[in-house]
């Protein structure tokens, strides 16, 4: 599979279909193409595809193992020039929903529009405390240990406390733009959320809405944090984010 240097970092991706490039944007303590199985096939047959472990995520590995939501906005403007893309529309999910924010903030040339699933938009702490490394092992989360053990092994180098470490960091901090910052995100905006997401509530994403004012805004009924998840309504999912990106011509 390729590889782009990137700055100190070596990104794994998938650049697949044909027609505009989607950049696809993964949550946290997972992989592109797990967090976005669902989208590949629909997608791949209208747009290019580009899917991307992130930094400290998968099997993109850096010469430093630290990382935050600023500089994975700035590795993805050096991947989008590594490949010769200009312009791309954006669909963020969770960690990636706040990557694309940053992105679209400091370089809003290179963003046609935004696809934001499961985020209020700034920075919300309640929750991080418990994907702290101790706090899992506490708790007997051996599984979800396992999994970023697994999932991440190239990413972290077997150091996987320091990877939970990191999540649980930018979680805290991130997404935080200022007003001027927020300004500057004018593009076509559509904002989905899980009607039971415990983190980006239906009250979140109209909030969310007053800042971005172009945003719109579908609450999937009956979904959580995951509402594209082919566990949760995949289809529905996909058609209103497909119907969107072919409004934007």
């Amino acid at each position: 599979m390729p590889r782009l240097r990137v700055d100190d970092c070596n990104l794994f991706y998938e650049d697949i279909g044909w027609g505009d490039p989607v950049l696809f944007l993964h949550s946290a303590y997972s992989r592109g193409i797990i967090a976005f199985s669902g989208q590949i096939q629909p997608f791949l047959l209208h747009d290019r595809c580009l899917i991307q472990d992130l930094r400290g995520h998968g099997r993109t590995t850096a010469e430093s193992p630290d990382w935050d939501t600023p500089r994975i906005a700035a590795d993805m403007a050096g991947f989008l020039d590594g490949l010769g893309v200009s312009r791309v529309h954006v669909v963020g999910y969770s960690l990636g929903a706040g990557v694309g924010l940053h992105l679209a903030a400091t370089h809003p040339e290179r963003v046609r529009s935004l696809i934001l699933i499961g985020t209020g938009g700034v920075a919300d702490p309640e929750g991080a405390d418990d994907y702290e490394p101790e706090a899992l092992v506490a708790s007997g989360q051996t599984g979800f240990i396992e999994r970023i053990r697994s999932l991440h092994a190239e990413a972290h180098g077997g150091d996987w406390a320091h990877h939970l470490r990191q999540s649980a960091r930018d979680w805290r901090r991130y997404p935080s733009l200022t007003d001027a910052e927020a300004a500057r995100i004018a593009m076509p905006m559509l904002l989905l959320g899980g009607e039971r997401d415990p983190y980006a509530s239906p009250d979140k994403l109209r909030a969310m809405q007053t800042r971005y004012p172009q945003a719109e805004v579908w609450v999937v009924p009956g979904a959580g944090h995951g509402p594209h998840f082919p566990t949760e309504q995949c289809r529905e999912v996909n058609e209103r984010m497909l119907s969107f990106l072919q409004t934007q011509g």
